[in-house]
């Protein structure tokens, strides 16, 4: 049995991170679409060239969001790297820990851990430092899978926007019809956060749809 490629991008890149990105590209998609229904009041609407400006909008901000995250994981590897040689070259035992302390905060932890905790973390982390020798930065396969990923992500939901155009002739009630598929979708996004993450999954699903229709409004009235 062929398992479903969609089934695997909790494992290659975060699941938040992921939503973001379906976030993301569905507000892109909502913004061509809903723009589009005021246009087409006023002066009629091109249905191949809402298709063609909606998936190649997608596309276009796929790729550079995949060019944007590989540059930030360049960044965060060589920033750790250059933590590891700071912790080597400090000149005395707490001035490692405070780096170590600094990079990484428990403060920000959802969670009330002890100083006698903390403290035996952050000396943990000094020993498999100190121990270690830093490598050269460079990107893995998984890296690359992950901006992949967020490629795909973020140019497939340029489908649903399009897919009532391509069903039902008549170009109002498409239009009507990818509205409202990418504004359940956008609940759905926030159903699937809450999921991953704990929450109330109606609530989330119902916040996620309200904060998106806010974004998709804000880019229509500046333009976007």
């Amino acid at each position: 049995m062929t398992s479903n490629p969609i089934d695997h991008i909790p494992n290659i890149i975060d699941p938040g991170d992921a939503l973001g990105e379906v976030l993301f590209g569905l507000i892109m998609a909502l913004t061509w679409t809903v723009g589009s229904r005021l246009v087409f009041e006023d002066e009629g609407l091109d249905v191949h060239e809402l298709i063609v400006a909606t998936i190649g909008c997608n596309v276009a901000w796929g790729i550079i969001d995949a060019v944007l995250f590989i540059l930030g994981t360049t960044f965060y590897k060589s920033r750790r790297l250059r933590l590891f040689r700071q912790i080597k070259a400090a000149r005395s035992e707490p001035a490692a820990l405070k780096m170590l302390a600094q990079e990484f905060p428990i403060e920000e932890a959802p969670l009330s851990a002890k100083a006698a905790d903390a403290d035996a973390l952050y000396r943990s982390l000094l020993t498999l430092a100190s121990r270690a020798d830093p490598v050269k930065v460079s990107l893995s396969k998984g890296d690359l899978s992950a901006a992949i990923a967020v490629f795909f992500l973020v140019s497939v939901t340029s489908i649903p926007a399009v897919t009532p155009f391509l069903l039902i002739d008549s170009a109002h009630l498409a239009l009507r019809v990818s509205n409202l598929f990418l504004i359940m979708l956008l609940f759905v996004t926030g159903y699937a956060w809450a999921r991953f993450s704990g929450g109330r999954p109606f609530y989330a699903g119902m916040t996620m749809t309200c904060l998106g229709l806010l974004l998709v409004a804000i880019a229509i009235a500046l333009g976007g």
